[in-house]
């Protein structure tokens, strides 16, 4: 199975332009093509704003909540919003790893339902029962009476017979943040199929106004007056009455049931265990993370996630002629909405016999992990790291933003300063650690180099535009090296001649760099990596920030 899914893999990075043999050219958008493309857009561009409109007021006017609200009406790009709104219906969703989303299915199968059902001169999601319906779904029981007319009230009601206008008693057993056996009464006192939620029995009693009509049975027999009722007096004032009241049906109950559900509903997770946060002290183990994001594809990048570790603070074991180390590696990649994206466990070994054991221990050693995430999102990367000799144990917790790459601009990755990068054979396994494309690269993790090392950029360049005579690029690559206090330039070197670009593809290019540090003094520094594509004209600019130490704290690094 591993060697097959190892196969699958490699199949697609080769197919990407990530492999060392393949090259495609760019399909050529036609002035046509363009001009229809440029009406959609500036179309497309009028109507989002009315659509995030509707979406808020009518949508989902009935599920967000006032803290969400808040945020939405403070985001400022596009983007933005349509990740809140995926994050939005993903909180919701009853199954976190279902591919669909039964929770947003459902709730515009209700809204056309109610539109359908509901609607009296305004449309059906905007009156009560249609508000009722799309929030907490079809009730249990539903008591109608479409022409009113004739009724002899219940028990709770006072008993007698009334005539009614045209009303709908609907029961729930439960109602989440509201209740059991909740019971909702919708009056069309209007006539016009716009039925009301009452907040008291009486409001669908047409003879209410009626002196001498419509009694109840303590009214008929001289117990009590209809001026006492709770319709009128917003209170139960004659005792009389409120001995055959139901505990729901009196007027503060009512309030406070019709309060609870004017509420957004509470979000609810499938997941049904605890999350208990418990406070442990550990003898901790240092280390360092650094991420890296590079396109994949139009709805994947790929993120290798790099460990660095002191071989210092490891505990090492003597066996026979070898002192090993061994640490246990946990990671955990979760969206906001707590859904589990990628899931690894490993172990870094290392072995140095009694000749090297000196010097490995003074090394450093890294270990990597490449997952695919979706683009435009936001993620936490939980990190357990175990030394199984020592005990000690260091955990971290980072939030990651993932780029969103389009398909027209000039961008490119990050930039992985590096310590080595070296070609791998095409029989080497493409799934092993550090192995981007045909290459394979041990970043920098820290950022960190002496004086006596070479400063080695390793970036991506996409959707630059090839020559289609000769199916090449022509890039202009200029490295930079400022002092971030004054922005001062301290190095520029311009690669005219297209030496940095190691490969390139349909898709991608790779550019490489290599800046010797000689000289430099000790402090921290600003690269610039500027790229321009000679052929469309456009120029895109990455950066990163790393330190020069002195030479003697330099390290030797593991992988």
């Amino acid at each position: 199975m591993r060697r097959i899914f190892a196969f699958a893999f490699c199949m697609i990075f080769l197919v990407l332009g990530l492999g060392p043999h393949y090259s495609f050219s760019s399909p050529v958008d036609t002035p046509q093509k363009n001009k229809v493309k440029t009406q959609k857009n500036k179309k497309d561009d009028q109507e989002r704003p009315q659509y995030y409109k509707k979406w808020l007021d009518e949508d989902v006017l009935y599920l967000i909540t006032d803290e969400e609200k808040g945020v939405f009406k403070n985001l400022k790009t596009e983007e933005e919003r349509e990740i809140f709104i995926e994050q939005f219906w993903a909180r919701r969703n009853p199954d976190q790893r279902a591919t669909s989303n039964e929770f947003k299915e459902e709730h515009y199968r209700r809204i056309a339902y109610a539109n359908q059902h509901y609607a009296s001169g305004i449309p059906g999601w905007k009156t009560d029962r249609g508000r009722i319906y799309i929030t907490y779904g079809k009730p249990d029981e539903i008591e109608s009476h479409p022409s009113g007319g004739s009724y002899n009230r219940e028990s709770w009601e006072g008993g007698g017979s009334t005539s009614t206008y045209p009303f709908e008693r609907w029961w729930y057993r439960h109602i989440d943040g509201v209740g059991d056996d909740i019971e909702i009464e919708f009056v069309d006192k209007s006539m016009t199929n716009e039925y009301r939620i009452a907040m008291n029995p009486d409001e669908k009693d047409a003879l209410i106004n009626v002196p001498g009509a419509g009694l109840t049975m303590n009214e008929q027999m001289g117990l009590s007056e209809k001026k006492d009722r709770p319709y009128f007096t917003g209170y139960t004032a004659d005792p009389q009455n409120a001995q055959y009241m139901r505990a729901k049906d009196k007027p503060f109950a009512r309030l406070e049931q019709y309060v609870n559900l004017q509420r957004a509903p509470e979000i609810k997770f499938n997941d049904l265990k605890s999350l208990v946060t418990t406070k442990v002290t550990y003898n901790t183990l240092p280390y360092s993370m650094r991420t890296d994001f590079i396109r994949l594809s139009g709805d994947k990048v790929l993120v290798p996630i790099t460990i660095e570790l002191q071989n210092s603070d490891l505990g090492f074991k003597k066996e026979l002629d070898f002192n090993l180390a061994s640490v246990n590696v946990y990671g955990l990649v979760t969206s906001l909405t707590n859904r589990i994206m990628a899931e690894f466990e490993d172990v870094i070994g290392l072995e140095y016999t009694d000749a090297t054991f000196d010097q490995g221990k003074n090394s450093r050693s890294e270990y990597q992990k490449i997952i695919a995430l979706p683009p435009g999102q936001r993620f936490k990367i939980d990190l357990v790291l175990k030394d199984i000799n020592s005990g000690n144990i260091g955990a971290t917790s980072t939030g990651i933003v993932v780029p969103k790459y389009t398909d027209e601009n000039l961008e490119c990755s990050t930039i992985i300063l590096a310590n080595s990068i070296s070609t791998i054979p095409d029989t080497s396994d493409q799934l092993e650690q550090f192995v981007i494309g045909d290459l394979k690269i041990l970043p920098n993790v820290k950022s960190e180099f002496s004086s006596a090392q070479f400063l080695i950029p390793y970036v991506q360049i996409y959707n630059a535009t090839l020559d289609q005579t000769s199916l090449q690029p022509s890039l202009e690559v200029t490295y930079t090296i400022k002092n971030p206090t004054d922005g001062k330039v301290v190095t520029e070197i311009q690669d005219l001649s297209g030496n940095s670009v190691q490969f390139f593809s349909g898709e991608r290019i790779v550019v490489l760099g290599k800046i010797s540090l000689k000289g430099m003094a000790p402090g921290t520094y600003k690269l610039e990596v500027k790229t321009l594509d000679r052929i469309s004209n456009r120029t895109v600019v990455a950066e990163a920030t790393f330190k020069v130490q002195p030479q003697a704290q330099a390290a030797l690094t593991t992988p």
